[in-house]
């Protein structure tokens, strides 16, 4: 089942997407996406299944798709260097890190919910901030099942669903800070996500393909499959000690073809529109766009 969060007529809605992109849109009082992340899979797909006979359908063009979720219990959590052609790309160009060896286990990291935004919207960019915008394609989880100590053999089973994600990140602040990653990945609205959950029930992990083009040139474009640790053994590691909640939302890395990588380097810039898209979830299309980020909010 795919679920999105849409804006239809005068009001924020659930929305189920069916063949040939059309979509259901549940009764208005219906539970939002976020409430369904958190009943857990198997009560969230009878709750919606028995909304549907009520549901009015309608042409995928009548909404405004939103990010599906904007209730965070804690910071997005995160993997760097889980493609090892990406770990590779950037030896010797991480300004301020010294060698770096591939590591045996995830590399996990957080960035801040203000990030998010939806799967159309403009992506934040202020030239006076950072002069290192970059781009990096991403499969998102959300957890729907809680659990600590999770086994690779069963971990796949607390995830919900999963959605395309565009890990925008400043190059120049990711690295000024210490070598840690928070500050440059957790400018206000730049992270878009979504267009829609598909849950997890539908969704085959080895037949995933990611993608990016930035103004139409192929940027990224990697099996899923490519990832140095599976999305099982990334929940294993996550979760040890460390309860996972539903609501959680897991990035899992990104494959090589970031601009920092490039000879020479390339950037985003003001007007660049960035297709982010996983065969099998959907695609974002946002465009960059000049904002005020610098001036106190």
């Amino acid at each position: 089942m795919r679920l999105a969060r849409v804006a239809y007529g005068d009001g924020i809605r659930t929305a189920v997407l069916g063949e040939k992109e059309q979509l259901f849109v549940l009764p208005v009082g219906a539970p939002g996406v976020d409430d369904l992340v958190r009943l857990g899979l198997g009560p969230a797909l009878a709750e919606v299944s028995a909304l549907l006979a009520s549901a009015e359908a309608v042409p995928a063009d009548a909404v405004v798709f939103l990010a599906p979720l904007t209730r965070f219990n804690r910071d997005i959590l995160c993997t760097g260097w889980n493609y090892t052609d990406h770990f590779s790309e950037s030896l010797g160009k991480r300004d301020g890190q010294g060698p770096v060896e591939m590591p045996e286990h995830p590399t996990f990291f957080t960035k801040g919910p203000g990030v998010v935004i939806g799967p159309a919207d403009p992506i934040a960019f202020d030239a006076g901030l950072s002069a290192k915008w970059d781009y990096e394609v991403e499969i998102a989880l959300v957890i729907g099942t809680p659990g600590r100590s999770l086994r690779a053999e069963t971990a796949a089973d607390h995830v919900f669903g999963y959605f395309v994600a565009n890990d925008i990140s400043q190059r120049d602040l990711q690295r000024q800070h210490g070598g840690q990653w928070l500050k440059g990945k957790s400018v206000d609205g730049t992270m878009p996500i979504g267009p829609w959950i598909t849950t997890a029930d539908e969704v085959d992990l080895t037949s995933l393909q990611l993608s990016l083009t930035v103004n139409g040139e192929t940027r990224q474009n990697a099996p899923a499959t490519a990832m140095a640790f599976t999305v099982p053994v990334l929940l294993e590691e996550l979760s040890r000690g460390m309860t996972l909640e539903a609501g959680d939302v897991v990035l899992t890395g990104t494959p090589s073809g970031i601009g920092s990588a490039r000879e020479p380097a390339v950037f985003l810039a003001d007007g660049d529109e960035i297709v982010t898209r996983v065969d099998g979830l959907g695609e974002l299309r946002n465009r960059v766009t000049a904002t005020d980020l610098t001036s106190p909010a």
